[in-house]
């Protein structure tokens, strides 16, 4: 339509838009190469070669090998398997305890929870005001019955990139299996499984310019977990299902799409985003640290104000943001994470998260602070909560 305004996304923590490539790839496992890939005929050949060849992109990226990845539906089955799988196992070898934090995503801590009801024991880790577990604290939480480690690399509100470097050396020195949920961190913090002993990892294709509904779980050989999903032998006998071949496969493209000079430009624009929002708003305050801050993440608390009113006013304006996590924003209930910093629930309730991709550009960036700076001003003058 004539003057139509142009829509500016940047809620990419909750979802990315598919590259132009990925669906290209995708496009043909729709409309010739349909075959299941689980049937033994030739034209389910090509199907079964996409799985092993996305497979292959996607270990390699991680530094595992092809048979140590598990295909999934996404980010939320893939910590379920993670978790419930080795729950199971444990329980069954007299191990109950279980230690995650407080700021993990929900796929994590509503299993945890679930856990909890069937009989498991939960740690949750506390954070510094900048979102970090104390390594010396989970140390001392890891006790005899001990069988998992559940700690998210970057986490997806604020940013923060934990040590999992430091924690998987110290969890397989304890001979306690290390997870983490990599989900908002993977293609944008370099991930090496071998050297950063994890033993478990979940990813997931939408928050890196793939299509949605597809994750992986990487399994290091040896780790022992039970299935979930019962049914065929798909997946190595790890998950039942037929496959979601266009989706695996667009998987597997966006991966090998992936480049450091993204998140290059990524850190670039989240630094100079943040700065420009402090230079020209009063009390506005940055979550989450500056430094070990994933590329793409800005979260801001703008005081006297409530989050809702900015994210509506600048929906009304073209533009895509967060109060929160996208999971949890149709609830009112302040943000768990925000809360875990030591906020006050006025500080979070008036945060902000922008989260840019590859494809945002300086000027989305300076259209969206100079319609954001008269938005924080006429919502100030109309709250209660501002100094007169």
């Amino acid at each position: 339509m004539p003057g139509e305004r142009k829509m500016i996304y940047l809620d990419n923590g909750a979802t990315t838009k598919v590259d132009e490539r990925v669906l290209d790839e995708m496009i043909p496992y729709f409309t010739e190469h349909y075959g299941n890939p689980s049937s033994i005929y030739s034209f389910s050949k090509k199907p079964r070669q996409a799985i092993e060849k996305a497979r292959k992109i996607i270990s390699g990226k991680l530094n595992a090998n092809p048979d140590e990845i598990i295909l999934t539906s996404g980010g939320s089955e893939t910590d379920n398997l993670a978790l419930r799988g080795a729950a199971i196992y444990a329980k069954n070898n007299g191990k109950t305890h279980i230690i995650t934090t407080v700021i993990e995503h929900h796929a994590i801590l509503n299993t945890c929870r679930a856990l909890e009801k069937e009989g498991f024991s939960v740690t949750y880790l506390k954070v510094d005001n900048e979102g970090f577990i104390n390594l010396d604290e989970l140390e001392k939480a890891i006790r005899d019955d001990t069988f998992l480690v559940s700690i998210m690399h970057a986490n997806n509100e604020i940013g923060t990139i934990q040590d999992i470097s430091a924690i998987g050396k110290l969890c397989r020195g304890k001979r306690v299996y290390f997870h983490t949920d990599a989900v908002q961190s993977f293609t944008k913090v370099p991930i090496d499984v071998v050297e950063m002993n994890i033993d478990m990892l979940s990813i997931a294709s939408h928050k890196i310019h793939g299509p949605k509904g597809v994750g992986a779980l990487y399994l290091r050989k040896g780790v022992r977990i039970a299935n979930l999903i019962t049914g065929g032998s798909q997946e190595n006998n790890r998950r039942a299902g037929t496959e979601n071949v266009p989706g695996i496969a667009g998987f597997g493209k966006a991966v090998e799409l992936a480049k450091p000079e993204h998140i290059e430009k990524m850190i670039k624009l989240r630094d100079y985003m943040i700065k420009q929002i402090e230079d020209s708003i009063p009390d506005a305050k940055l979550n989450g640290p500056r430094q070990k801050r994933l590329c793409n993440n800005i979260n801001i608390g703008f005081r006297y104000i409530e989050g809702e009113g900015i994210l509506m006013s600048l929906d009304m304006e073209g533009i895509c943001v967060s109060t929160g996590s996208a999971c949890s924003s149709k609830s009112l209930d302040p943000s768990h994470v925000l809360m875990s910093l030591g906020l006050k629930h006025e500080e979070v309730h008036g945060s902000i998260r922008f989260t840019i991709s590859r494809f945002t550009e300086k000027e989305e960036i300076d259209f969206t602070v100079e319609k954001l700076k008269g938005i924080i001003e006429h919502l100030r003058k109309l709250s209660p909560l501002t100094p007169r």
